[in-house]
């Protein structure tokens, strides 16, 4: 793989992930995509692109490994051009009666990791003095949603690690982005029940959910030249939901 091309997108194998890494290797990009395990939908992408699709299973709740991770990714496939966090869960439920253990676990899942995956994998990009970061946040992160504080709180802070690692690295040529999704119709709103979805619809001066296409084509052109004027920003994509 040529290093100045490869795009690591986390949370691949479905829903946003697998859009996004749908739109970046029709633009050309090399992709290492990670999720947990395959699914039937990645596995047919990576027959299409069996020469720049590649897939590395890893579980972002280990954050201990994510180090050792990079570094074995590091060794076999050089320094990286780009990185998606993309892979985030969501637990529905008031906060004062959530497990312990689901708070721990969505923050590990939706702001360590991408913390760690930036850490570890901008260090090449500052050796390569280029590359392109691009974390998907939520306009639950300013917008709040009940029942979904420990979610809110995640992405909020990926906001404000996007804002201040745009100041770290946009000297070496690297820019950091987030982009915050209205609601999606994949598994994540799946946990939202009836009365919920049709608020979020009435909400939306299109009266419907964004779609996927819509997003990652957003986070395709965050990855290109077109975008290298872009820095700390975060780019709602919502259809004037939060207007």
């Amino acid at each position: 793989m040529d290093s100045s091309c490869i795009v690591l997108v986390t949370g691949a194998s479905r829903g946003l992930g697998l859009g996004i890494v749908g739109e970046l290797l029709d633009a050309g990009f090399r992709v290492v995509g990670v999720a947990r395990s395959e699914s039937a939908e990645l596995q047919a992408v990576m027959e299409r692109y069996r020469d720049r699709m590649l897939f590395e299973p890893f579980d972002l709740s280990s954050t201990a490994d994510i180090q050792t991770f990079v570094a074995d990714l590091h060794r076999r496939l050089g320094r990286f051009y780009g990185l998606v966090n993309n892979a985030g869960i969501g637990r529905d439920g008031v906060l004062a009666t959530m497990h312990e253990r689901q708070i721990h676990e969505v923050l590990d899942v939706n702001l360590i990791a991408p913390t760690l995956l930036c850490k570890y994998l901008s260090r090449g990009m500052l050796l390569n003095r280029f590359g392109r970061i691009v974390n998907i946040s939520s306009i639950i992160a300013s917008s709040g949603f009940s029942g979904l504080s420990v979610y809110a709180a995640s992405k909020a802070g990926i906001i404000g690690l996007t804002k201040s690692l745009s100041r770290e690295l946009g000297k070496a040529g690297i820019t950091v982005n987030a982009v915050s999704p209205g609601y999606l119709e994949t598994s994540m709103s799946g946990t939202l029940n009836e009365k919920q979805l049709a608020t979020i619809r009435r909400r939306s001066p299109s009266g419907r959910f964004v779609t996927i296409e819509e997003v990652a084509k957003t986070v395709r052109f965050l990855l290109s030249d077109a975008a290298s004027g872009i820095n700390g920003a975060n780019l709602v994509v919502d259809l004037g939901s939060t207007a």
